[in-house]
């Protein structure tokens, strides 16, 4: 009787690293691919000097999760760098909302281009807590298209969610309504 399995070990890693290696393959392709279907989509705008220089009206640190077509959470987009997570900060300006993203491209998204605002609970594979995952909801080109951001305090996503609504409700001349609610004078 032979109890030697070194041989049998060796064909099943070697038949287990040539398996990984070709669902990396697929992933890798159809994440390529992607990026070819999407290449008519319109790059974000870059964040303006002025706006990294000005006060926010609101900001958290956080996650970006990801931009996606429209309201389909599954469809992210692959173009731009808009479809990986990164740690990032989001900042409310009166002119618009700046996502600044380590190790990605910040992006601006104007005021007029704001859309919606709403707390949902997941998004391209990040799924939270309900209303864990602030979801900006905005046009991009002639595209509607919704981001993701995860707040890293809860306490941070009231005033962001306030702040940003403010800025779709055209009130981007007045001040939050987070700021004056959380005064003791309001």
């Amino acid at each position: 009787m032979n109890d030697d399995f070194s041989a049998e070990y060796t064909l099943i890693g070697i038949l287990t690293a040539i398996g990984l290696a070709v669902v990396l393959l697929l992933m890798w392709w159809g994440w390529r691919n992607r990026k070819r279907r999407q290449q008519d989509i319109a790059a974000p705008l870059p964040v303006p000097a002025g706006i990294l220089e000005s006060e926010p009206l609101a900001a958290a640190e956080g996650m970006y999760v990801a931009t996606v077509r429209g309201q389909d959470y599954l469809d992210r987009i692959a173009v731009h760098g808009l479809g990986l997570r990164t740690n990032a900060r989001l900042e409310v300006h009166r002119s618009g909302v700046a996502l600044l993203r380590e190790g990605g491209t910040n992006l601006f998204i104007p005021q007029a281009d704001l859309r919606q605002i709403r707390l949902d609970s997941g998004m391209s594979g990040k799924f939270v807590e309900k209303g864990g995952l602030l979801v900006v909801s905005w046009t991009l080109g002639d595209r509607e298209v919704s981001t993701g951001f995860r707040t890293r305090a809860a306490d941070d996503r009231d005033p962001l969610l306030t702040a940003i609504q403010a800025l779709v409700d055209g009130e981007s001349s007045a001040a939050p309504k987070a700021t004056s609610a959380s005064s003791p004078d309001a």
